[in-house]
């Protein structure tokens, strides 16, 4: 498995998994698919504001993509990110979200963040226990604040301090 930046030709599959989280789970709290356009503008974005978006490799796939952006927009919280790890159809339980995430939590404490926090659909208990895992504090629950397929949602904040 090779962890490396994402690039522009790592859009495609980015989106792919993107979209079947949007389709299939409650890992993202939308509906509406987005297109490569929107991609693009989000890794644009990320990288001008410093916020790394990093890709697994294996076999010359793309397994899975992890990323952190601003936990909160006031300048208050520029310490403070939120983490995304999303991996591939086919890939789950191979270790691809944890190096991954290894990988996100190094540069996040390179660039000299205080903690970075995960909110995860409350009942993923997969994601849960990998952050908990990779030292993530208990989570704490905030109920019924997300709707998706017709069912309310409660949201897991989970804590790593760097």
């Amino acid at each position: 498995m090779q962890i490396r930046p994402a690039t522009d030709s790592d859009l495609d599959a980015i989106l792919e998994i993107h979209n079947r989280a949007i389709r299939e789970t409650t890992a993202i709290w939308t509906d509406v698919e987005v297109d490569r356009r929107d991609r693009e503008l989000w890794l644009a974005a990320r990288h001008a504001a410093g916020h790394p978006v990093i890709v697994a490799e294996i076999g010359g796939e793309l397994a899975g993509y992890a990323s952190y952006g601003s936990w909160r927009e006031k300048t208050g919280y520029r310490y403070t990110v939120e983490n995304s790890v999303y991996v591939a159809d086919g890939f789950q339980r191979q270790g691809v979200a944890r190096a991954l995430m290894i990988e996100l939590i190094r540069l996040a404490r390179e660039r000299g963040i205080h903690v970075m926090v995960a909110a995860i659909e409350a009942g993923n208990a997969g994601s849960i226990a990998l952050h908990q895992s990779l030292g993530f504090g208990e989570p704490m629950v905030v109920t019924e604040v997300g709707r998706k397929f017709d069912r309310w949602l409660d949201l897991a904040f989970m804590r790593l301090p760097l």
